[in-house]
């Protein structure tokens, strides 16, 4: 089950919280050993790069883009 948290100042050490939902999912109880796997969140801007293609060539897009706004000034 993979849950996003985010990580709290804890003393010296950095802790997370576990949701609730995942608490109840996976019934874990206080003093329990859990293993977790650690995994930075990336950007998420970097990991869809790219990623959509589209019908038209990007110069067409923005052409096409430039004239509507344009027509919408010159009312």
């Amino acid at each position: 089950m993979a849950v996003e948290v985010r990580t709290k100042k804890w003393g010296n050490s950095i802790g997370i919280i576990i949701p609730s939902e995942a608490v109840e999912r996976l019934n874990i109880k206080p003093e329990e050993e859990i293993t977790i796997e650690i995994e930075k969140k990336g950007n998420v801007l970097k990991e869809l790069f790219g990623a959509v293609k589209f019908k038209k060539p990007t110069k067409q897009l923005l052409k096409e883009v430039r004239k509507e706004l344009e027509s919408r000034w010159e009312r």
